[in-house]
């Protein structure tokens, strides 16, 4: 299971009124013109995490038939959830494919297994003893292009060490997209090696030639950098990534302590997509402070930044000490924006809830899936300012 914790501001065509709804059991959702995710617990799936989408046909503005590839992490599996110890039973990663025709939403998980039923890890380490998190990913030329963590176990060091550390990254090609998900072709491709500590995966977006990836640099204040391939490259990562270096030059391979810092806190996930109406991209993130309640919206218009520090638009409701089922036990992550689902004037995103306790997995049947929220919102004037009195549900 996963257990990432991960100025003024002036914003040219931003908003800011809403009215939220979470679909979370803390909140009634309100109705939608759009499909309304949502991860009921079906087919042995029984809870995830990461829950990054990928529109199967193009972006934002081409999402014609209304396919979703959804990126899971740790995934509960079998007809209840169990843990023996603190050891949930899960694979460490699965897949789903949702659909939305006509306002009606429906998803099919996939949890891989092999010719004797054996249930397997989606996408299956290439390294002795360790396993992957896929993150996020793009389509290109019918094809899709996955960033993966790779992760092995560790001692638990300290008070807020969880077990686990990173080593290295990786890129996952998947072909045969118009077959079942159990039959696609996955080829596993090294991106960063073990030990440089800046890891490409916390998200991806194609612009003009190349996949850039915001890249976590874990040393120091763990600042966000930015590396890209070329799109004619992508079938070798490792010998065509280029960092920006300090002086906004694009250079070849990836050296973190020459990389330009491109948000100030970086954070493991998060989405960055880019908003035609607002002439900007976003950033959505859960607030890099660790056991952070704070869902921020970040902006820029340009990929390279600057980006702003980040308006708190949510707090996950599940760590307000007066909600109803409060559990100090537990912790949320995983923010992730889905602007496929969003109509006019909307933000969707969805997050995780998790538990120091394993054990709790078990019996508490509302954490560890992904919880949607749609918030509605009222766009300003060009270059009107982001006041400091932004409303919080």
């Amino acid at each position: 299971m996963r257990y990432i914790l991960k100025s003024p501001m002036t914003w040219s065509a931003v908003f800011f009124y809403f009215v939220v709804c979470a679909c979370s059991g803390f909140a009634e959702s309100a109705p939608s013109p759009n499909c309304e995710p949502s991860f009921p617990f079906a087919q042995g799936w029984l809870g995830a995490d990461v829950a990054y989408s990928i529109p199967l046909l193009g972006g934002r503005d081409l999402w014609i038939d209304g396919r979703d590839l959804w990126i899971f992490g740790d995934t509960l599996y079998g007809d209840e959830r169990k843990v023996v110890g603190d050891d949930p039973r899960m694979v460490r990663n699965s897949v789903g494919i949702s659909t939305c025709k006509d306002g009606h939403w429906k998803i099919d998980y996939t949890i891989r297994h092999d010719a004797t039923g054996k249930l397997l890890d989606f996408f299956q380490s290439q390294h002795k003893d360790t396993w992957y998190w896929p993150l996020d990913g793009v389509l290109h030329n019918d094809d899709l292009w996955i960033t993966l963590l790779c992760v092995r176990t560790s001692p638990k060091t300290t008070s807020a060490a969880f077990g686990f550390e990173i080593c290295g990254t990786d890129l996952a090609h998947v072909t045969g997209l118009d077959r079942d998900p159990q039959d696609w072709k996955v080829s596993y491709l090294p991106l960063v090696p073990d030990g440089v500590h800046a890891n490409p995966s916390a998200s991806t977006v194609i612009e003009g030639d190349f996949l850039y990836i915001f890249t976590l640099d874990e040393n120091g204040k763990r600042p966000e950098i930015l590396t890209r391939i070329p799109l004619g490259g992508l079938t070798d990562p490792a010998k065509n990534l280029q960092y920006l270096d300090v002086n906004e030059r694009w250079q070849s391979g990836l050296e973190p302590a020459k990389a330009k810092t491109v948000m100030e806190h970086g954070a493991a996930e998060m989405t960055v997509r880019y908003h035609t109406e607002l002439k900007n991209w976003i950033a959505l993130l859960v607030d890099p402070d660790i056991f952070s309640a704070k869902i921020l919206l970040r902006t820029s218009p340009s990929l390279t930044g600057r980006w702003t520090d980040g308006e708190v638009i949510y707090q996950i409701p599940e760590l307000q000490k007066d909600s109803t089922g409060y559990d100090p036990d537990t912790f949320c992550y995983a923010g992730k924006e889905h602007p496929e689902f969003e109509g006019k004037d909307e933000v969707v995103f969805t997050y995780v809830c998790n538990t120091l306790k394993p054990q709790k997995l078990a019996k508490e049947l509302n954490i560890y899936f992904p919880k949607v929220v749609r918030i509605r919102i009222k766009m300003p004037a060009a270059g009107s300012r982001l006041e400091d009195t932004v409303p919080h549900p």
